[in-house]
């Protein structure tokens, strides 16, 4: 079974084990495109309401984003344990002889790319996100002002986590100049959008 088709209860007690997936990076996943789900109800709380008509349409496109954003997040959950299963298995492999020590080296930095690239793209899903929910917040229904804000804080804490998941990817990578290109893509994604994160927190406590 697809891990986005287990109950929320399997998935969480699955997640606590020392099973290799989901983890960390799958995590991050939901808890985005749960966080991207919220600023679309405020949309849907929108639509429809005489008092919002003059940003309805700006609404609906919002809304069309965050279904293809909650998609895109949730198959990164998947993407997630795909990439890192075989990283798992790639620490186990025997280094006794220089030739299997080798083998394990090119295995290991092959795995470590790609179980780097799914948390970039996660990253990458949460800042188009937290894009949505500054217009959400902006725009939406003042009744459920404060679930933009509660997407906002989802979504940022998402970005934040998935980044940790590039770090230690990076960290053991030999090729310093691919690591150093990822992590300064990670960190250029961090600076701008865990502070715009606060901003949207911050002006939807202060319209409360």
């Amino acid at each position: 079974m697809a891990l986005t088709e287990k109950s929320c209860i399997d998935f969480v007690s699955v997640l606590s084990t020392k099973a290799p997936v989901p983890g960390g990076g799958g995590a991050s996943a939901l808890v985005g495109a749960v966080g991207t789900a919220l600023g679309n109800m405020v949309g849907s709380l929108t639509v429809g309401k005489k008092k919002y008509k003059d940003v309805e349409e700006d609404i609906l496109a919002l809304q069309k984003k965050a279904d293809a954003l909650q998609k895109d997040l949730l198959d990164l959950v998947e993407k997630d344990a795909e990439v890192f299963e075989p990283l798992s298995k790639a620490y186990g492999l025997p280094k006794n002889t220089e030739e299997e020590k080798a083998h394990k080296a090119e295995v290991m930095e092959k795995c470590l790319v790609s179980a780097c690239g799914v948390p970039i793209q996660i990253m990458e899903k949460c800042c188009e996100a937290l894009d949505l929910m500054k217009e959400f917040a902006d725009k939406g229904s003042k009744l459920a002002l404060s679930d933009a804000g509660v997407g906002a804080v989802m979504c940022g804490a998402a970005l934040q986590g998935a980044s940790l998941n590039v770090f230690i990817n990076t960290a053991s990578m030999k090729d310093r100049a691919v690591a150093e290109a990822t992590e300064k893509k990670a960190n250029e994604m961090l600076e701008k959008y865990v502070p715009f994160a606060a901003e949207i927190f911050q002006s939807v406590k202060d319209r409360l």
